[in-house]
């Protein structure tokens, strides 16, 4: 199975952050549909064996944001997703010191994504979490040789504004060096565990992490 290594970065000004990338001559890797509102379902066991394992299943949907000059949405794009648990891979060499997620994922394209989700139920599988984001994923010049394989991922969340470093681990400590972010800012906890760390800062029962408008 293919493996994905990645990061996660806080962004506390997407402005400035924005203005960054456009310096380093980052452009969105699907021009004419850049942003993507996402909405992820997680599914578990009753007992939540997936999680106590590391494992994730996911059906996402996507659908293209809609612009001020385009309004009319386009067609939804489903995924499953499926993650290994990501100390199966972890990065042991003394200079990363584990500071990468990385694990196998295997991924594809749904033609039927409530047809699955009924097999999933009927399988005793739950659909228990859903939190959704915006996503525009950038991409780096061809100048920039060390940049190969690299995606620029802007998540804009319910919790606050991140991006996602994927790619090979090389280039993800030089794109954050870019960024101006040094190892110490690496975040390799899943947009759940930071939900569930935001919703103990506040004092909340965690629900879903949803924007205000979806409730």
């Amino acid at each position: 199975m293919p493996q994905e290594i990645e990061i996660k970065l806080p962004i506390s000004n997407p402005k400035a952050f924005l203005r960054t990338l456009k310096r380093l001559g980052a452009v969105p890797v699907d021009p004419k549909s850049p942003r993507v509102h996402e909405m992820n379902l997680l599914f578990d066991t009753p007992d939540g064996g997936l999680a106590k394992h590391g494992q994730l299943l996911r059906i996402r949907t996507e659908t293209s944001a809609p612009e001020k000059k385009s309004p009319r949405k386009s067609p939804a794009r489903y995924l499953l997703t499926f993650k290994s648990p990501p100390e199966s891979l972890a990065i042991h060499t003394p200079t990363r010191q584990n500071r990468h997620k990385v694990r196998e994922e295997t991924e594809l394209v749904l033609s039927d994504a409530p047809a699955l989700q009924k097999i999933f139920e009927g399988l005793g599988l739950r659909g228990w979490f859903r939190y959704e984001k915006f996503r525009t994923t950038y991409k780096l010049p061809a100048r920039h040789k060390w940049a190969a394989g690299l995606l620029i991922e802007l998540d804009e969340t319910p919790i606050g504004t991140f991006i996602e470093l994927e790619g090979p681990p090389a280039a993800i400590d030089r794109a954050a060096t870019e960024l101006g972010f040094s190892p110490r800012d690496f975040i390799t906890k899943n947009y759940l565990v930071l939900y569930l760390d935001d919703c103990r800062r506040r004092n909340q029962t965690p629900t879903h992490m949803l924007f205000p408008s979806t409730h």
